[in-house]
């Protein structure tokens, strides 16, 4: 419910007024002075209240954001913890990562290298011919250790034609270095020379060989023949010299002459064989067959060893290692994932608490702020000073005013007993100080306004003539 509105004729001030303009008060300053110094006094009180009241919510607030700030920067070292193992976890795996893409990328590379111009079939094919050449070269050299060194000890003859054989194993290394690899490898305009030079001479000298093969073989088909028909003459003369009717007889001249001719036979076939056996061609097909089997047998195990090494390499090497890193990848990849997504969420969790904290206004700007309004609580109470000061210097100069007023209107007998009513009556002398100094706030300390109307001087001529009133009756 609206309270109804006060006539400002009733307000003390309005009453001081009026009772200054009938007295005839003619300097109206001091009153002036305290009303505008009240005012600023009771201004100041409420804007001290106020600053305190501000200052008490800033130290709640600087309370209460230390609390926020420090339990948000718990959390915030708890997710940046987490983050640096969750990054560290990142670089782990994709170290690991990286390290077999370069293992892979290097072995790639060597199974590149290692891919040979020859299949893995011609591979098997060079080594059987040079199994064979070797094995070739093994049972002439058996022949030559079990006869014509006549090693008659088996074992032995089979150790020594071993040892001989091996010679094609000897020659590998060789022909590797000095004409397979730097042909495979260097591809250099001197080592398909020297490779050429190599195959053709090795192909001159194998034709060569074979050719005289072939006419020693020829030699002995011919010595075979030849020998065949000695011996079927051998065989006519036998049964010419046993005839088949039991009748007959033959004569000792006969059967002499039938010897002779057998024996010449023989004779002829044992030139035969000591012919071919001496032959030029016989020596050059055993000496040129033993180099030939020994340098095709280096050749082929050269030509073949390599294929079948770069076969196994790849296959059972490099192509189980492959799988073996490419299952290894897709592992790394898949906890790569599953790092990198926990690493996202645990990087936003911080970014948001890191946002939050940012929101909050910094104990250093709450205490600068604090200290602003102490500061400024400290001024407004110095010039609250000030006022209050110039308040009752007012109040003073006001009722000083008024008392020289009511002085020059009484006369000699209202001021005696005026003067010994004052004298002799302390404690109403105490009363009337205390009402002066009640009636120079406009409002108590609670901001409300005084009931009582009178004015210091009002309230002693009052109680003088209360004083008066009660001697007489």
């Amino acid at each position: 419910m609206q309270e109804p509105t006060k006539d400002h004729t009733d307000e003390p001030d309005f009453q001081h007024g009026y009772h200054s303009g009938i007295e005839g008060s003619e300097n109206r300053n001091p009153y002036e002075s305290y009303l505008s110094s009240q005012i600023h006094y009771n201004w100041l009180a409420q804007r001290i209240e106020d600053r305190r009241n501000e200052i008490q919510r800033v130290d709640k607030e600087i309370e209460e954001t230390a609390v926020k700030r420090k339990t948000a920067y718990d959390r915030l070292q708890e997710f940046v913890q987490r983050v640096i193992k969750a990054t560290k976890r990142v670089t782990e795996l994709t170290t690991q990562r990286d390290a077999v893409d370069a293992e892979t990328e290097a072995l790639r590379a060597r199974r590149k290298q290692t891919q040979s111009e020859y299949s893995l079939l011609a591979g098997f094919f060079f080594f059987f011919a040079g199994a064979a050449f070797v094995f070739g070269d093994l049972i002439i050299s058996h022949e030559i250790v079990a006869y014509a060194l006549n090693i008659r000890n088996n074992n032995e003859a089979w150790a020594f034609a071993i040892g001989l054989a091996m010679i094609s194993i000897l020659l590998k290394p060789a022909y590797d270095r000095l004409i397979e690899k730097p042909y495979v490898d260097e591809h250099t305009q001197k080592a398909r020379t020297r490779y050429a030079w190599f195959k053709v001479g090795l192909a001159g000298f194998a034709i060569i060989t074979l050719g005289i093969l072939g006419w020693f073989r020829y030699e002995a088909y011919r010595t075979d023949k030849m020998k065949e028909a000695i011996n079927k003459s051998v065989k006519n003369l036998q049964l010419g010299a046993t005839p088949l009717d039991p009748n007959s007889t033959i004569t000792p001249q006969e059967q002499q002459v039938l010897l002779q001719k057998i024996e010449q036979q023989l004779l002829r076939s044992d030139e035969l064989n000591l012919g071919l056996v001496n032959s030029p061609w016989a020596l050059a097909s055993f000496v040129l067959s033993g180099i030939l089997f020994a340098l095709a047998g280096a050749v082929s195990l050269g030509m073949a060893l390599p294929v079948l090494q770069n076969f196994w390499y790849r296959w059972l090497q490099i192509d189980p290692r492959l799988w073996r890193l490419s299952r290894r990848r897709r592992k790394l990849n898949k906890q790569l994932e599953e790092a990198d997504r926990e690493l996202a969420e645990q990087t936003t969790q911080k970014d948001i608490l890191e946002h939050e904290l940012q929101q909050f206004q910094t104990l250093d700007d709450l205490r600068a702020e604090r200290t602003k309004m102490r500061n400024d609580l400290d001024q407004l109470i110095e010039s609250t000073r000030l006022a209050q000061t110039d308040s009752r210097i007012a109040s003073f100069n006001d009722g000083y005013a008024k008392g020289e007023i009511a002085r020059e209107m009484m006369n000699e007998e209202e001021f005696t007993q005026f003067r010994n009513s004052m004298l002799n009556t302390h404690n109403l002398a105490v009363k009337a100080s205390s009402s002066a100094d009640r009636s120079m706030n406009y409002g108590n300390g609670n901001g409300t306004k005084r009931t009582n109307g009178l004015r210091p001087h009002q309230m002693i001529r009052k109680m003088i003539t209360d004083g008066l009133d009660g001697e007489k009756e």
